[in-house]
């Protein structure tokens, strides 16, 4: 006798072979949206990591009783995700104003309306001390260390995260500020060498662990890991510009403009200040109109 039975089974095998295949083939599906049990989903940079993780996630739970879930990358590798909707987000923070300007307009497909300027990091040279090169770190140019043989240096990439982008235009401002013609080639190589070249929200646990001798980082994250870190001259030094913003549709809007109000504000800037970050004035760029009152009222607040 036929059985609707059957069909179904058939049916729910199916789903779920697919379903593996997807996985299996490494295709990334969308997290669920972010407004069940009260969650808020921010996508961040990845040299935030430990200021979000464990400084103003656990700060806002807190604060809010809503809870929030972050995800961290390289800002630039972010937004090509939000573009191509690979992966949904309510909040975002990036390093770099460009980034949110590849992501304004109906071009761009109006993702961001606005977004505000809160801090800044500068470059540095991070080095773990206990690396056979940490003497000649202390004692020489950092610059004539770094071709030494043998030594292992990390960077993020310049395709998809602002600091690899700032690290190879910092060595490009090297080679004029020290003399030395060729530098930047005899340091990095071309700008996506694989032999550097790693994952942002890796970096720093590499250089912790002894997988590499040196890095480049923002000094928010040298200062939060305790890494010691070389100060480069001020016509060399490039910064990071944190900036953040509300996705359009955002899933969980309300608990977004709860998260970035905490994060602009007295409490959120105490935890920025204890992990090193140097907060700045905010700065509005964009429709204000979009802006919500209670972000807004700080931005008031900072005139």
């Amino acid at each position: 006798m036929f059985s609707m039975i059957e069909p179904a089974r058939r049916f729910a095998k199916l789903s779920l072979l697919s379903g593996a295949g997807l996985l299996a083939a490494g295709l990334s599906l969308l997290p669920a949206p972010a407004s069940a049990a009260g969650k808020v989903n921010v996508l961040y940079a990845g040299s935030l990591v430990n200021l979000m993780e464990h400084g103003v996630g656990p700060a806002f739970d807190k604060a809010s009783g809503d809870t929030f879930q972050g995800y961290a990358g390289g800002s630039s590798g972010l937004a090509n995700q939000i573009k191509g909707k690979l992966r949904q987000g309510d909040v975002f923070v990036s390093a770099s104003p460009k980034v949110n300007d590849s992501l304004m307009g109906a071009a761009n497909g109006d993702w961001v309306s606005w977004y505000i300027t809160f801090a800044q990091s500068p470059l540095v040279i991070g080095y773990n001390a206990s690396s056979k090169f940490a003497a000649d770190l202390k004692t020489k140019p950092w610059y004539e260390v770094l071709q030494e043989p043998g030594i292992r240096i990390g960077r993020t990439d310049p395709k998809l995260d602002p600091k690899g982008a700032l690290t190879v235009t910092l060595m490009q401002q090297a080679e004029t500020f020290y003399k030395s013609p060729g530098l930047s080639e005899k340091i990095i190589g071309a700008p996506d060498n694989p032999a550097q070249v790693l994952p942002e929200e890796t970096l720093v646990g590499r250089l912790q662990s002894g997988q590499l001798d040196v890095g480049f980082f923002y000094s928010t994250e040298t200062a939060d890991a305790k890494i010691p870190a070389i100060t480069l001259p001020a016509d060399v030094t490039l910064k990071a510009v944190y900036t953040v913003t509300i996705l359009h549709n955002a899933p969980n809007a309300d608990g977004a403009d709860k998260f970035v109000a905490f994060l602009l504000g007295s409490d959120g800037q105490r935890v920025m200040k204890e992990h090193g970050l140097g907060v700045q004035k905010l700065t509005l760029t964009g429709d204000a109109n979009g802006v919500p009152k209670d972000v807004q009222a700080l931005l008031n607040q900072a005139k």
